[in-house]
């Protein structure tokens, strides 16, 4: 992350230094690369380099966002609990789950994206409203949708830690709702795992203690259980039985 930073301060100081000595050196005629906070009429706005800095930074943060700001944080943990309580070590493969989790979650996120480009990037592109007006515009629906699914107790913990006033939740900042709704989520989750946990448990009970009654002490009861817990597990439709929970628990 320091080194994201450095290279976004040292680009930013290399267009300055242009946007001046253009500036000093053409008088005006010759091509050069200005950055402006304003334009001919008075509206302030950032200038396209500054927009493509920005761009740049968001893009190499952009995997840590959609983990920790959308649905992609809860999917991925139930299922990676769903696997530990199969005593599955590797299948499916991490980059499966991974790959189910973010289609899963662009599924979920898809009126959302769909409201920000409406509200935000159109209205941008069309020039009707400056880049801070639409970086604003884009939070809100991003805002909603994780204060939905946020517990009040958490966003009062984080509100007390910031020394942030009471206020509408429209009106939060997102320092205090992005860590709020990771708390949240994670709670959530492993709630959802401990439930997904408690069938297989039983299997693995069942099974011990049929090993024990036979005077079977030296063999390993995971041996035995795994092969009935792929089967209640596909004989119940557990596959569409965790989809279908996760969707509806947004």
């Amino acid at each position: 992350m320091k080194r994201y930073l450095l290279y976004f301060c040292l680009a930013l100081f290399l267009c300055s230094v242009s946007g001046l000595s253009a500036q000093d050196g053409s008088g005006g005629n010759g091509p050069g690369l200005e950055i402006r906070l304003g334009d001919t009429e008075g509206e302030v706005d950032v200038g396209v380099a500054i927009q493509l800095l920005f761009l740049m930074t968001l893009l190499s943060v952009g995997p840590g966002l959609v983990m920790l700001m959308t649905s992609f944080l809860r999917i991925i943990i139930v299922l990676g609990f769903l696997r530990s309580a199969m005593g599955l070590q590797s299948t499916p493969p991490n980059q499966v789950l991974v790959g189910m989790a973010a289609f899963l979650s662009f599924f979920l996120m898809m009126p959302i994206g769909e409201k920000i480009y409406d509200e935000a990037i159109q209205p941008l592109q069309s020039g009707e409203i400056t880049s801070q007006e639409a970086l604003t515009a884009a939070t809100g629906p991003l805002r909603t949708f994780m204060l939905k699914q946020t517990r009040p107790s958490d966003i009062e913990f984080f509100m007390q830690i910031s020394g942030t006033e009471a206020t509408l939740p429209e009106d939060l900042s997102l320092r205090v709702v992005v860590p709020s709704f990771v708390l949240s989520e994670l709670r959530t989750a492993f709630q959802m795992g401990f439930l997904i946990f408690l069938p297989f448990l039983v299997v693995d009970f069942v099974v011990a203690t049929v090993l024990m009654s036979m005077g079977m002490m030296m063999m390993p009861p995971v041996i035995v259980s795994l092969p009935f817990k792929i089967l209640l597990f596909v004989l119940v439709d557990g596959w569409f039985l965790v989809m279908q929970s996760l969707v509806n628990s947004f």
